[in-house]
């Protein structure tokens, strides 16, 4: 379907993530900014509403999933593409750190890692906290002493 052959009346009732589809179709990749700007134009729109509204416009182009943002930040259509060409964007410099801190600990003999437990040799009862006066009245009961009881 040719944008330029539409009346504007159709146009208009036409959501921007569909505009886009087709100006990608119709074109090749594009940047947010010159989508936006060629949707305003087609929908003879006041230039202000690129400014108001080119933040929603990328949101939306971001959770469409027609749409694929390549590595030089133009948008292609997605079935213009295989899979091994979509770049994943993760945060890797976390997972790095994580993997040397796992590495540095590996490495280590045995004698220099410390562990928290203890050597063993402190009095396990050093710390009183009132719990024997506490419990001195407890009594353990088996079942048929507490159906004796009801």
């Amino acid at each position: 379907m040719k944008l330029s052959k539409m009346k504007k009346e159709d146009l208009e009732l036409l959501s921007n993530k569909d505009l886009t589809f087709y100006i990608l179709e119709e074109n090749n990749k594009m940047n947010t900014a010159d989508l936006f700007h060629k949707i305003i134009e087609l929908l003879e729109l006041p230039e202000s509403t690129f400014e108001e509204k080119i933040g929603d416009y990328y949101t939306s182009l971001t959770t469409d999933k027609r749409f694929l943002m390549l590595e030089d930040g133009c948008w292609d259509l997605r079935s213009r593409h295989t899979s091994d060409k979509v770049l994943k964007v993760t945060d890797d410099e976390d997972e790095d750190e994580e993997m040397e801190e796992v590495k540095d600990d590996a490495i280590l003999p045995e004698e220099d890692v410390e562990d928290d437990y203890g050597s063993g040799d402190e009095d396990e009862d050093d710390y009183d906290d009132g719990a024997e006066e506490d419990l001195k009245d407890l009594v353990v009961m088996d079942e048929d002493e507490l159906e004796l009881e009801q």
